[in-house]
């Protein structure tokens, strides 16, 4: 059956020795040199991942800060934006009120002067008046003089006559 040749067992195994030994002398260094330059080259790999996401955080935290100062930087603008409009528009509606209070206070100076027209236009037609009814009262005429005289007589008459 199964027989074991001890000459061809020996032969096996010397060449196989020899296989061996050509193998480590040819291509056993240049295959661990291969598996150790990619061991090194995942490890280099892996740090500079690991580098990069340490990188990334420090610049995703950074970004937050920054983010954060732009927020309150936006907040202070708005709210002095805010301030400086409710401080022009006080200085408008104070510009306004003022305005108008001057525009009121010519509007009343102007209708007490023309009161005042009216009133020296009405005293002298009145006046006038007064003299065309008292000469035909007393049938003669008066020279301008005593018509002004019995003119400012009887208006005083009738000016303290209403104030009593």
């Amino acid at each position: 059956m199964l027989e074991i040749n001890p000459g061809v067992a020996i032969w096996t195994i010397i060449t196989f020795l020899i296989l061996v030994a050509i193998l480590k002398k040819v291509a056993w260094k240049p295959i661990v040199d291969a598996l150790t330059r990619r061991e090194e080259s995942i490890r280099k790999a892996l740090e500079d991942a690991q580098r990069a996401r340490e990188e990334a955080e420090k610049l995703m935290e950074e970004n937050k800060r920054n983010l954060a100062r732009a927020e309150e930087e936006v907040q202070k603008i708005i709210r002095e934006g805010r301030e400086t409009a409710e401080r022009i528009r006080a200085e408008i509606l104070e510009r306004a009120r003022k305005e108008a209070d001057v525009m009121i206070e010519r509007a009343k100076e102007e209708i007490e002067r023309h009161r005042e027209q009216a009133m020296l236009q009405l005293r002298a037609q009145v006046a006038d008046l007064a003299i065309q009814v008292a000469s035909k009262l007393i049938g003669e005429v008066l020279n301008e003089q005593k018509h002004k005289k019995l003119v400012e007589k009887y208006l005083q008459e009738i000016s303290s006559e209403k104030r009593a």
